[in-house]
């Protein structure tokens, strides 16, 4: 069986899951752009309300966030046998099922099908795991124009930028940077632009006709499409797209061959199970109470007159793919999956909530992060999927790109403890580098482990009003100006705690 790899030792995955500089030193950067500070704190704000409001409609949210915890406990527990279960309802109805260690086997995969059908041209539906495994640059090299349909996903392909978001891949954009990007990149294969185009104002109705229009040809005559899939339901073989603009229904209904790239995470047991799950999602990433399209396949077109197994029923002459490939990627799952308490990251819907009421996120942006996946869950997903070999790797910075401060877990919909794995990751990162850190923590440790040490270091404290001003301190040499650099310090007490308490008691 071709799932067998699943029992075997997990390698780190490839692809777009590491940057080429620590977050930190991203980050910086980020920080003094105040345009992309309002953009962020808008966005997020907006997406976190709407949120907020759906969520606060329900009497048991908190019962549906156990049920979809787990589900996912359930479903990585029997893995290999729902993955074995999948690939066989799908290839019995029609589908072929391959599999992919890691990017560039399913890049190979994915490329091969498309080059067999004669085209040279594919349409995309919004899928994290192609953006993982960098599909469009892979068929890009090999002659292959891949076009994203997904209207932020369009804005971000269109400026040959990257996204930020899992959700809103633009969220780093305005109005009025979208309009200049439609004004000056949409060209179609033959360098035509759509009619009024020159005129668009940054009208978000304009904006939304100018994509339609645009893609409105390449939905009608391209045959293949690739998608990703939220999920995939083990007992029939169905794959799920979830969206709000209609362009993942037209892709995966109009083009003859349907390929779709899906993480082996994805698998859910039943149809019972996608219920939960179809209540989450939607209410954790747009806000909204169900998504605007909820598309399901089975199979191919010619078994698509057939209700699920079982059922009895029958369907007309519905559209869909003639032919369809599912790709079954890991690409550092199975190693992610080996560890007991980085796995739950593997839980993940792509929800985004996390990154919304992130702090650090909000003031960064998701490029700082330098991976495909940003915010909370991708400071912990990149480095589970693709390890963290030294000091010198920038994933060994992500587990240190956040607070603490646990929104991010109140508001995963699957109750992902993402602080716990981040101080274990960071544990991790100590063990396999940063001498300096560990310097610093041993000298801490013991001069808190005496309270004669503690009170002699305490009675130091006072001098360091002499670097402060207005009460704040704002700059210390290195290497502590890499705590001031970014924020700034209280000054000390001109007594402590321990000092005013023994005087206290001395009266």
């Amino acid at each position: 069986m071709s799932s067998t790899f699943l029992g075997m030792p997990g390698t780190a995955g490839s692809g777009n899951l590491r940057g080429d500089r620590p977050f930190p030193e991203a980050a910086a950067g980020a920080l003094g752009d105040e345009q992309l500070r309002r953009n962020l704190a808008h966005a997020t704000g907006t997406i976190r309300a709407k949120r907020a409001t759906v969520v606060g409609e329900l009497d048991d949210w908190e019962q549906l966030r156990d049920a979809g915890s787990a589900i996912k406990i359930d479903a990585m527990a029997r893995l290999p046998e729902l993955l074995e279960r999948l690939e066989r309802e799908v290839t019995t109805r029609g589908g072929v099922v391959h599999w992919a260690r890691d990017a560039d086997e399913a890049n190979r995969i994915v490329t091969r099908l498309v080059t067999d059908t004669g085209q040279r041209e594919v349409v995309k539906v919004k899928s994290m795991a192609t953006q993982e495994i960098g599909l469009n640059e892979a068929l890009e090299a090999a002659g292959i124009t891949a076009t994203e349909t997904d209207l932020a996903e369009l804005i971000v392909q269109l400026d040959d930028d990257r996204p930020s978001h899992i959700l809103v891949p633009a969220i780093h954009r305005n109005r009025q940077e979208i309009a200049e990007i439609f004004r000056t990149r949409m060209r179609d294969a033959q360098g035509r632009v759509p009619g009024g185009i020159d005129n668009l104002t940054d009208d978000p109705a304009a904006l939304a006709e100018a994509a339609r229009r645009y893609l409105r040809e390449k939905f009608l005559s391209t045959r293949v499409a690739v998608s990703g899939a939220n999920f995939a339901v083990a007992e029939t073989g169905t794959l799920c797209v979830v969206e709000s603009e209609g362009n993942g229904r037209m892709c995966v209904t109009l083009p003859d061959t349907l390929i779709t790239v899906m993480g082996i995470e994805k698998v859910i047991p039943s149809w019972r199970d996608l219920e939960v799950f179809l209540q989450l999602l939607p209410r954790s990433s747009t806000g909204e109470r169900m998504n605007p399209y909820t598309s399901l396949w089975t199979g191919v077109h010619a078994a698509s007159a057939s209700g699920p197994a079982g059922s009895g029923e029958t369907g007309g002459d519905t559209d869909g793919p003639r032919e369809f490939h599912l790709v079954l990627l890991d690409n550092g799952r199975t190693a992610a999956l080996s560890d007991p308490v980085g796995r739950p990251a593997l839980h993940c819907i792509r929800c985004s909530a996390c990154l919304n009421a992130c702090p650090v996120y909000s003031r960064t942006g998701g490029h700082a992060y330098g991976s495909t996946y940003p915010g909370p869950i991708g400071a912990i997903l990149s480095p589970l999927l693709t390890g963290i070999s030294g000091p010198d790797d920038p994933n060994a910075s992500l587990p240190f790109a956040s607070t603490l401060c646990g929104a991010c877990y109140d508001v995963c919909p699957v109750k992902i403890d993402i602080p716990s794995i981040l101080v274990h990751l960071r544990g991790r990162a100590m063990r396999e580098g940063r001498r300096g850190e560990r310097a610093v923590m041993r000298l801490l440790a013991w001069v808190l482990s005496s309270a004669r040490r503690f009170g002699a270091a305490e009675r130091l404290m006072p001098v360091g009003r002499l670097l402060a001003r207005d009460g704040r301190i704002r700059r210390l040499p290195p290497p502590l100006s890499g705590w001031t650099d970014h924020r700034d310090l209280p000054a000390p007490p001109r007594r402590s705690f321990r000092r005013l308490w023994a005087r206290r008691r001395a009266r």
